[in-house]
């Protein structure tokens, strides 16, 4: 497939993404879009073109996951909705295939797992965005978007905390993101989330030291 097939693609799939959470905004899926490449790029005989359009779908039901309060599992769904748009754009059933296993098994919280190299790319390059830089950002946005404490060095990392005061970026990073450097599958994706943890802990050491007027 040309660029311009992927632009096509790109507007078609947006209005799945109008009024979503930021962090799981079309930038989110851009940003995935950008990671699995590089990942990709580290990685012998993988699909491209599976990687590219999984890459652009894998969010495509996050939106009713959302409003369904979990119901909703998006990583099936959204394999659902995208085998409809890629059969309606007359793509071969191999990389349909291809982009449903990579859909399906992207999910953090699922217990079907990647067994190819395209889904493990997948995997990777979504968790990785939920860490570093970034993913302090989009975990500080979503503690605010719940009405969570800027920050509280002595809070418990515990599902409980969860859309709650106390579910902060730092509570995220304790509960979940400090974890997510040895779930990774591919040796690129492992060498990036090492650098994204360190970032990290670097981060709230400082808060946690400002916080307490040492710094």
């Amino acid at each position: 497939m040309d660029e311009k097939f992927y632009d096509n693609l790109k507007e078609k799939i947006k209005p799945y993404f109008e009024g979503i959470n930021s962090c799981h905004d079309f930038s989110h899926t851009e940003r995935v879009l950008n990671l699995a490449l590089q990942i990709a790029k580290k990685e012998k005989g993988v699909d491209l073109e599976a990687i590219k359009i999984s890459a652009l779908l894998h969010d495509i039901a996050r939106k009713e996951q959302d409003e369904s309060k979990g119901k909703i599992c998006h990583a099936i769904r959204g394999a659902e909705i995208a085998r409809g748009l890629l059969e309606e754009l007359k793509i071969e059933e191999k990389i349909i295939k291809e982009v449903i296993h990579c859909i399906k098994t992207h999910r953090f919280r699922n217990d079907d797992l990647p067994q190819t190299k395209e889904a493990m790319i997948l995997y990777d390059a979504d968790k990785l965005d939920s860490i570093g830089g970034i993913g302090i950002l989009r975990s500080a946005s979503f503690g605010g978007s719940v009405g969570a404490i800027v920050h509280n060095p002595e809070v418990e990392p515990k599902k409980e905390n969860a859309y709650t005061k106390e579910d902060s970026a730092y509570h995220e990073y304790l509960y979940k993101l400090c974890k997510i450097k040895n779930k990774m599958l591919t040796e690129e994706g492992k060498k990036i989330a090492e650098q994204r943890h360190g970032y990290m802990n670097d981060f709230f050491d400082r808060v946690n030291k400002e916080v307490k007027g040492e710094l």
